[in-house]
């Protein structure tokens, strides 16, 4: 079964992304000093490798791809912390030296990063099987950002900006529902026989 050469191309962006985030990842559990920031790397990780084993058997011997997710870290609305609490200043760190803050915010970046490269990835993939694991790679790897984003907002470190209620409301409420606009629209058209 061939290849695009454009699919190809995209497949192999992602294949050595994967290893790029795997040997970071790797760095980053041997070097942080949280134990739960160590353990949710961990878990990270073992995702990243089996879809980086998926995706390589699949192009090896086109094997059914398998659907695989990271599932959404359960999370209600109330448990965000919104609002700036004295914030600490940010700089380049240029002394090489890392500690569990910037560790958790290269993690972050890495699967923000990910998700984006996965998802574009996908649109330009003709075969079924990479394409759904590409989808899929986009979906953990947003989920996995979203972990690692509640684990450093509980600790104060990736605070979350808010505007006045009223001015959020007043400016997300210009935008009213469209469906009872479109079937009045849709039945107001002529039949065509």
């Amino acid at each position: 079964m061939p290849f695009g050469a454009h699919e190809t191309m995209e497949v192999h962006e992602i294949l050595n992304e994967k290893i790029n985030m795997i040997n970071h990842f790797a760095w980053y559990m041997q070097n942080c000093q949280d134990p739960q920031l160590r353990n949710m790397i961990e878990r990270h990780m073992q995702t990243i490798v089996s879809s980086y084993d998926e995706l390589v058997h699949y192009t090896h011997d086109y094997s059914r791809a398998r659907p695989q997710a990271y599932g959404m870290p359960h999370t209600s609305p109330q448990q965000i912390n919104y609002g700036l609490d004295h914030p600490s200043s940010k700089a380049p760190n240029l002394h090489g030296q890392w500690n569990d803050t910037m560790i958790a915010s290269a993690v972050l970046c890495a699967h923000k990063n990910s998700a984006k490269n996965h998802m574009m990835a996908s649109l330009e993939i003709a075969d079924p099987n990479i394409r759904q694991m590409l989808v899929n790679g986009a979906v953990s790897c947003s989920n996995q950002a979203y972990e690692v984003f509640r684990y450093m907002n509980e600790r104060g470190i990736y605070q979350v900006p808010k505007m006045n209620d009223h001015t959020a409301k007043t400016f997300l409420h210009t935008y009213q529902p469209a469906m009872q606009q479109m079937n009045q629209t849709l039945n107001q058209q002529p039949q065509l026989y």
